[in-house]
């Protein structure tokens, strides 16, 4: 009997002890739901936007803020950091017709958190998509070499159309960047075939082009040769002029001066004798070397009379035998 009260006791104690712990741990989560429902912690980086039995009341700023429990509830908290997403690769069409895989990051910033809860279920989800139909739209409008080249104006279009149709959703598109344009594989080929063939076309226009300078500089070296000879040529011819006639200047000078003092040794007594003498003595010289050049024979005239006689005699003779014979002929 004793032992069965003592441990009925003990099983009262143990309960006691139970229901003790079990009231204390309800208490301490009773507590701290009450307690994270009555304070909100707002860190920097955020903003929360604080429902009254489901209305939107107010946006909790950066701080330590107190809740009614049940009553007031922090519903969304918004990132106000600038945020990137990541815009998956998308098969696109250029304006010539040519299929390019196309990927990229969009930059962007919760400007208003009430718009960001209120106007758009994912603002993140929606600007990805946006993104991608605008990129397609402005990868159409372009050929393959200018998406290449003008990254930097599709970037410009691609933010300003985001950013127009972002606006009710309270974010601020910041930039957008294309990563990766990617032809397919038979596009390269073809890309790398026409390259290799401009880089051939360049080489052969380059060679012509240096043949033709060298031709050029060739013709103008040889023209350039040509003037000085001719150059050369007429001072030569102009040289040659001037010293003959101040060959012929001095010749006349010296004639004019030797006649002039002929003339005056004229005028002086007895010149006239020797002039005459002068004359003379070069007829003779003269006469006698014409006598040694010439065959003359010097007979007396009687001789040359009778010479001349036998000359004539034999030539009629010949020339009556000349008929005689050209009367036999016929």
């Amino acid at each position: 009997m004793n032992s069965t009260c003592l441990q009925q006791e003990i099983n009262s104690k143990n309960q006691t002890i139970t229901d003790m712990w079990t009231t204390l741990l309800i208490v301490i989560v009773l507590s701290y739901f009450i307690l994270t429902r009555l304070f909100q912690i707002v860190e920097f980086r955020e903003e929360v936007i604080q429902e009254r039995l489901g209305k939107y009341k107010k946006t909790l700023k950066p701080g330590f803020h107190f809740l009614i429990p049940f009553v007031d509830r922090p519903a969304y908290s918004q990132e106000m950091r600038e945020q990137v997403l990541d815009v998956p690769s998308q098969t696109c069409i250029t304006k010539d017709n040519i299929e390019v895989a196309v990927d990229g990051l969009v930059y962007l910033k919760v400007m208003d958190s009430h718009k960001a809860s209120y106007g758009i279920n994912n603002y993140k989800a929606a600007a990805v998509n946006l993104a991608q139909t605008t990129m397609r739209s402005e990868i159409g409008k372009m050929t393959l070499d200018d998406t290449f080249s003008e990254r930097d104006k599709m970037n410009e279009n691609i933010v300003r159309e985001i950013d127009k149709a972002a606006d009710p959703w309270g974010i601020k598109v910041m930039r957008y960047e294309i990563k990766n344009i990617n032809p397919s594989n038979e596009i390269v080929d073809t890309m790398e075939r026409q390259m290799e063939a401009e880089r051939e076309k360049r080489a052969e226009i380059t060679n012509s082009e240096g043949h033709r300078q060298a031709r050029i500089f060739e013709s103008e070296g040889e023209q350039q040769s040509q003037v000085l000879v001719s150059e050369a040529n007429r001072q030569k011819r102009i040289n040659e002029a001037k010293g003959r006639a101040k060959e012929i200047e001095l010749i006349a000078t010296a004639t004019a001066k030797g006649i002039r003092r002929v003339a005056e040794a004229i005028e002086k007594p007895g010149g006239d004798v020797a002039v005459k003498t002068k004359l003379v003595e070069q007829y003779i010289k003269q006469f006698g070397n014409i006598i040694k050049s010439s065959n003359v024979s010097v007979l007396p005239t009687e001789t040359a009379n009778l010479k001349t006689f036998f000359e004539g005699v034999s030539q009629i003779s010949d020339h009556t035998k000349d008929a005689s014979t050209k009367t036999k002929n016929q």
